[in-house]
């Protein structure tokens, strides 16, 4: 137990307040990330009120919504009127209707209205997640009026290190950075000096592309534009970063056949934890009854050669194994944008032959010892057997995750567990055939 928790438990009020006093902001998140919720909103009380909205905005949007949702109405309307209008849009996602309506209808009528902009947007493009809060310069002004005009709107801007310039009209036109604008003559205008060629973003794109571009073109914010090409907001890379890290632990789950916990680990309750494997495990486990189906079918022959049944955990293992790693590396691909979907036909041939080289490699180092030790039709029909499982995985692991991409559908719900289990009923069918061929069963 840590101090955190052992002081709550003992209700020692001061020491509790004496320990944030001794720990940063990063420390205490992480603390409270250990707790349970009826001893978070407890913890959270005691904060000093210059750090209880630091910490607040730092943890996680489930845990935020717990937290609201056990704070008394007026502490909670002030954390949230605090709240950047894209950190408050994260959070309003996370709580029930009845008590997110009651928080906006709270909110002052300018920030209520940033925020109900944003959430007019689909739940997954950047502009739900943009901010709306930033400093456009005209093309036309001088140096000093755009530094004069950072000055008086600068605190209330999400950042002022890219600074974007628009006509009259608010079309973009280009960025200009502020260590630029400092270092300008007063009296240079802003679209002599501004920097044209400019990576922008469309309102409705998808935030993970929109994020992955702010990465890739290491920009500190990413202009977001409507269809006119108007500004709208931006999209800075400390928001980019946290995109990035919600997509990645998402694949993370679904290549691991579990929903996102959206939440800190020791923050979720067992049913939580239980609900976001439970699906998965049902999908699985009727995916898995093609394999008995087909040993079903195949049954005569393993009655005829009992050797047979000895290898089929040994085939389907490594086919399953060869599709995960496949399916693994094809996702993360598609994901940074390495690979497309017009690329299927180059990927599947190359996955088609890094998996007969598998095989071969696999089926050359069994062929002796499994000849020595069982007869030589045995240990040839092993051998055949692993190379075609191992291409079939291969080019599976790569066909399915690109398919869905194109379907609409989230690569990673198709990597490593489905993929293993259908090269599994594959596997079985390619082994009992080929058994079937050598042996003349």
């Amino acid at each position: 137990m840590s101090n955190l928790a052992q002081y709550l438990v003992e209700k020692d009020w001061h020491q509790l307040q004496q320990w944030y006093a001794e720990h940063d902001s990063l420390e205490i998140v992480n603390e409270l990330y250990r707790l349970k919720p009826s001893e978070l909103a407890i913890a959270f009380r005691f904060l000093p009120k210059d750090i209880a909205l630091d910490i607040f905005e730092s943890m996680e949007p489930a845990q935020q919504g717990q937290l609201i949702t056990s704070l008394r109405d007026v502490q909670a309307r002030e954390l949230i009127e605090e709240l950047d209008p894209d950190d408050r849009v994260r959070l309003i996602d996370e709580l029930p209707a009845k008590v997110a309506r009651e928080l906006l209808e709270g909110l002052d009528p300018q920030e209520r209205k940033m925020t109900s902009i944003l959430l007019g947007y689909p739940s997954d493009s950047v502009g739900r997640v943009m901010s709306p809060e930033f400093v456009a310069l005209r093309q036309s002004m001088t140096a000093a009026q755009a530094l004069e005009k950072v000055h008086r709107n600068g605190r209330d801007a999400e950042s002022v290190y890219m600074l974007p310039v628009t006509d009259d009209y608010l079309v973009l036109l280009g960025v200009i950075s502020l260590r630029d604008l400092v270092l300008a003559e007063p009296d240079t205008i802003i679209g002599d000096i501004m920097t044209t060629d400019v990576y922008s973003v469309q309102v409705g794109e998808d935030r993970e592309k929109a994020a992955r571009l702010v990465q890739e073109a290491d920009v500190i914010a990413l202009p977001v534009v409507d269809m006119e090409g108007r500004l709208v907001g931006i999209l800075t890379f400390d928001d980019a970063m946290e995109i990035l890290e919600h997509e990645d632990t998402e694949d993370i789950a679904l290549g691991g056949a579990s929903r996102p916990l959206e939440m800190p680990y020791l923050s979720a309750s067992v049913k939580n934890l239980a609900q976001t494997r439970a699906l998965w495990l049902l999908v699985l486990i009727l995916a898995a009854t093609l394999s008995i189906n087909v040993l079903n079918f195949f049954e005569q022959s393993l009655e005829a050669v009992v050797t047979l049944a000895l290898f089929i955990p040994l085939l389907i293992d490594t086919g399953g194994n060869v599709g995960s790693q496949s399916s693994t590396l094809i996702v993360r691909a598609m994901a940074v944008d390495e690979v497309r979907f017009g690329d299927l036909p180059r990927v599947l041939f190359r996955e088609m032959q890094v998996g007969m080289l598998l095989g071969a490699m696999l089926a050359a180092i069994a062929l002796v010892p499994i000849s020595l030790v069982f007869d030589l039709r045995i240990s040839l029909v092993l051998s055949l057997s692993l190379v075609t499982i191992c291409l079939l995985a291969a080019a599976t692991g790569a066909l399915l995750p690109m398919a869905a991409k194109r379907l609409g559908v989230d690569p990673a719900i198709v990597s490593a567990p489905i993929v293993t289990t259908l090269v599994d009923s594959l596997g079985l069918i390619v082994y009992f055939l080929i058994a079937n061929a050598v042996l003349g069963i």
